[in-house]
Formats: structure tokens, C-alpha cells, sequence
């Protein structure tokens, strides 16, 4: 009984499909909308969970769908082809959208106040007035525009509220002569940076139709991978024999790690990792390229029906069957074990709150308030050490158990989110140490926590334990997006770090209290260790 380590790798192109889309759209759409469309956090991140809303109920749904589909290419291929062709073209007409509010927006001066503060030499960015000329330029801007009946008196006052004035009390507080110092700055550079964007919607008001037709054909894009991603992921198992799984879902893994490092790596190749408002052309061809290559070869090389009857040959040749075993709802557990799970289930809402709300607005806040040249390096480095982490996680867990493993992560977590408050455009360098702890401290959560999960469930019933572990974590990437938004916006985008750490942080406190769903973890094989929920 061995692994077919070629079928597994051809199988798991959808799987690339999908991770190369999500990581470029999770880097890159959050920038276009708020720099762009002028959509504040809030609002930016309503879009951004669109995704997730989308998955609650079309991925068990297309899960379903294509489990009774009965075609000649299988029952999981024609959704991938439908799905990546409808994902990889939207994501491409996005380009042409994205080029004409970039024009739209170079017809102002917008880029050109950009540049001016972002290019300005630090010993001048510390001194109050350079930033009272530029407080004196934004007043007249926006006074200009209220007199030509450009923005509403209530648009002037919220500016008034939530820039001007902040960045007023600032200088005041700090004096006409004594240099700011880096944190003060940062501030300051939040405050400008959301006048700017306030800019953008005003273009953005002034000719709605291209961000009516941005959103709809996104939503197209959002709903062709919704429509495969289940069918995707099911594929795996129908083609590969239980005792192999672990496995296959590891390569699998490894591929979608693959995957989102070719993204990263995509980006910062074509510049597109720092300055605002570039063309996105490159990254959206690029990788609606890719996806329809990938494709090709999946279709070149996977037969599902082929691999299914070959599958079903090998369950009888080995004796293997599904095992129903007993049968139990969350209702039926003991109290003690029942308390454990809403304790887990607990934590795993309150770490996606914070990891997700970073991995959301990162793109943005490293940028902007850091001044990084570039946003993708720090996330590149996560992404490597995570990978490289989960051999030495999977070891540590079969040595202390899952629990203790966890709360070392949580512990490395949120000393990572909270360190990122403190940081500015001179020690942003730490940001690439930083953000490779958390890449360790997220893989060693990942890694134990839907197996405590499941570890509570028996027979049939872990595919129910499974849907409240997605129902949680995906009710956090649903809310943490807007929640977070709402926060940057009513005090300062640097309040992203501090409100992650806190609810990464209560996490340890859920996860203290379990005591069930830690069973002795078994020996693994090397490659084993990559046998995770990867989102």
C-alpha cells in the first residue's frame, strides 16, 4: 500500500488553482478599494469578507451538488473547469476596471500629493511644519471642493473630524519647534493617508458605474471559486485510499504553500508590494494566466473516473471500507467534553478575529504606516517559516500534547501582534522578524487545533465536528474584517496590531480552560506533518 505521489501531485493543481487566486486577491484588493475606490476601512473590509458569506452556504452546497453529479469527466472535474475558467477571465476583466480608476485618479492630484509625502526626506517629515504646510494644503482642497459642490457639508465634517482635527491636536501637544519623533509620525501619515483616500471616493462618487462594475464582476469571481472549492477538496479523497490520506492532504498542503509563495514572489517581482496606487494589470493577467495553465494540466493529467475506479479496485483488493463507528451530536456529550468544545471552538473564533484581521489589512498598514518598500517580504517570510515549522511542530505535539503546543503558539502570537504597535519607519525592519514568529506561532495553532476538534467526535459524525470547526472560523473571517475596519477608522489604523493581540490573547484563556480533545498524538512521518488545515 504506497502512496502514488503523481496522482496526488496532478490532483492537487486545483488546490494551487485556488491558493494562488486567494493569496493574490487577499494582497492586493484591499489596497485597490481603499486607495482607489476611497472606501474607508469599514467598508473595504465589508467587501473583503464577501468571500466567506459566499463560502458559508455555497461551499457545502457545490459539496453536495457535485456529490450526486454523475458526468463522464467524474463527479469534482467539471465544477474545476467551470470554476477556474468564469475565476481566472473575471480576475483578469478586473485589470481593465482597476486601469481606468487609475487614470481617473492620475487625473488629479492625488499620486502627486502621495508621492510628495511619502518621497519627502526624513529630517524634514520630523519637523511640525512641514506637516502644518500640508494641513494647509488638505484644508484648501477640501474647502474648494465643499464651494464647488464636490463633497456634502457632512463629507467636510467628517474630514474635519477625523483628520484634520487629530493631526491638529498633535502638533499642538508636540509643539512649533521640538522634532516629532517616529510613532508621531506614523500617526500622522495614518491621518494623511485617509484624507487621501477620502479623495479617491470623492472621483469615485463623481462616476460610480466603475466601481459598480468593479464589485460585480469581483462577486463573479467570488462565486466561480465558491462554486469549486468543495469539489476541489473532495477530490483528494475520492481518488486515494483512507490509510493514505494524511498523506496526500499533506502534498496537498505543501502545493498550496506552493502556491501562495508564487504570489508573493509574483508580486514583489512586478512591484506591486509597496507604493499605492500602481496598475494591478501584471498581477491579474499573470495569475489568470497561471490558473487557466494549471488547469491544462490537471485536465492533461487527471482522469477522475479512471482514479476513482482504480481507488475503488484498491478498497477491495486491502479489505477497506468507511467505518460508521458510534454515532453522537454535540448534544449528547458528556458535560465535561461538551465544555471543552465550546471552549476550542471559542479559541478558534478569537485567534481567526485576530490572525485574519492582520492578514486582511496588512497590505495596507505596512505600507502606510511603516513606510515598508515592500508589504509581500514580511508575508513571504511567514509563509516560509510556517512551512519549515511544521515538522518540528508535529514533533513537539506528539511530545507535550496539542494543548500545551497551542498555548506556546498563542503565547509567540500575541507577542508578535503586539510588538507591531510599537514599530515605525525606522525599526520596520523588525516587521520581517516579526512576521516570521508568526508564521511559527500561527503553524503550531493550525497544526493541533482541528485535531482537538475532531479529536471529540466519533465515526460518521467527524464531518459534523468538522462543520462546526469551519462555522466558527469562518463566522471570524466573516466579522474580523469589518469589526477591525471600524475600529482603524473611528481611532487610527494603528489600533489593527493592538486589537489582533487582544483577541489572540483571549484565546489562551479559552484554550487554558480545555481539558478535553488532547489525546496522545501518534508517531508521524516526516511528511506527515504537513497534514494541516491550511486556511
Amino acid at each position: 500500500m504506497k502512496l502514488d505521489y503523481k496522482k496526488v501531485f496532478y490532483v492537487g493543481l486545483a488546490f494551487f488553482i485556488i491558493t494562488i487566486f486567494w493569496q493574490t486577491y487577499d494582497s492586493i484588493i484591499t489596497k485597490i478599494l481603499i486607495d482607489k475606490f476611497g472606501l474607508n476601512q469599514t467598508w473595504s473590509g465589508v467587501v473583503m469578507a464577501l468571500d466567506n458569506i459566499l463560502a458559508l452556504f455555497m461551499l457545502p452546497l457545490f459539496g453536495a451538488i457535485s456529490d450526486k453529479t454523475n458526468h463522464k469527466l467524474g463527479r469534482r472535474t467539471p465544477y474545476v473547469i467551470i470554476g477556474t475558467v468564469v475565476a481566472a477571465f473575471a480576475f483578469i476583466g478586473l485589470s481593465f476596471v482597476d486601469n481606468i480608476q487609475t487614470a481617473r485618479i492620475e487625473q488629479t492630484n492625488i499620486i502627486e500629493r502621495y508621492e510628495f509625502i511619502s518621497d519627502t526626506e526624513d529630517e524634514i517629515r520630523k519637523t511640525p511644519a512641514f506637516w502644518r504646510l500640508i494641513m494647509v494644503d488638505m484644508e484648501f482642497n477640501r474647502i474648494t471642493a465643499l464651494h464647488n459642490d464636490k463633497i456634502s457639508q457632512k463629507d467636510y465634517d467628517r474630514y474635519q473630524s477625523s483628520v484634520y482635527d487629530p493631526m491638529d491636536k498633535l502638533l499642538d501637544e508636540n509643539g512649533a519647534t521640538q522634532e516629532l519623533d517616529a510613532i508621531e509620525i506614523s500617526y500622522l501619515d495614518g491621518y494623511y493617508h485617509r484624507y487621501l483616500s477620502e479623495r479617491a471616493w470623492q472621483v469615485t462618487s463623481e462616476n460610480p458605474m466603475n466601481f459598480v462594475v468593479f464589485v460585480g464582476i469581483l462577486l463573479i469571481a467570488l462565486v466561480a471559486m465558491s462554486v469549486f472549492r468543495s469539489p476541489a477538496v473532495s477530490l483528494m479523497p475520492d481518488v486515494t485510499m483512507k490509510p493514505l490520506r494524511s498523506k496526500a492532504n499533506a502534498v496537498i498542503n505543501l502545493m498550496g504553500a506552493a502556491a501562495g509563495v508564487t504570489s508573493l514572489i509574483l508580486l514583489t517581482v512586478l512591484g506591486l508590494g509597496g507604493r499605492s496606487y500602481v496598475h494591478y494589470t501584471g498581477a491579474f493577467i499573470s495569475v489568470g494566466v497561471i490558473m487557466i495553465a494549471v488547469l491544462a494540466i490537471f485536465l492533461w493529467k487527471v482522469k477522475e473516473p479512471k482514479l476513482v475506479a482504480e481507488k475503488e479496485a484498491d478498497d477491495l483488493k486491502f479489505g477497506l471500507h468507511e467505518e460508521e463507528g458510534e454515532v453522537h451530536d454535540m448534544h449528547e456529550l458528556p458535560k465535561d467534553k461538551k465544555i471543552s468544545l465550546y471552549l476550542i471552538l471559542s479559541s478558534v473564533f478569537l485567534w481567526f478575529m485576530g490572525y485574519n484581521a492582520v492578514m486582511t489589512k496588512v497590505s495596507d498598514y505596512a505600507p502606510k504606516i511603516l513606510q515598508l518598500p515592500s508589504f509581500t517580504l514580511p508575508l513571504l517570510v511567514a509563509n516560509v517559516t510556517a512551512i519549515i515549522a511544521f515538522i518540528p511542530i508535529g514533533i513537539l505535539s506528539t511530545k507535550f500534547g496539542r494543548r500545551k503546543t497551542i498555548l506556546a503558539g498563542i503565547i509567540l502570537l500575541t507577542l508578535c501582534f503586539g510588538s507591531v504597535f510599537f514599530l515605525s519607519k525606522d525599526t520596520g525592519w523588525v516587521m520581517f522578524i516579526v512576521f516570521g514568529l508568526t508564521g511559527i506561532g500561527w503553524a503550531t495553532i493550525n497544526v493541533n487545533s482541528y485535531p482537538m476538534v475532531v479529536e471529540l467526535a466519533k465515526g460518521s459524525n467527524v464531518g459534523k465536528y468538522t462543520g462546526y470547526y469551519y462555522a466558527f472560523s469562518m463566522g471570524a473571517q466573516i466579522l474580523t474584517p469589518i469589526l477591525s475596519g471600524f475600529f482603524m477608522d473611528l481611532i487610527h489604523p494603528k489600533i489593527l496590531f493592538p486589537y489582533a493581540t487582544l483577541f489572540v490573547a483571549s484565546a489562551f484563556i479559552t484554550m487554558f480552560l480545555t481539558k478535553h480533545g488532547d489525546a496522545v498524538v501518534g508517531k508521524k512521518s516526516i511528511l506527515e506533518n504537513f497534514d494541516v488545515d491550511m486556511d
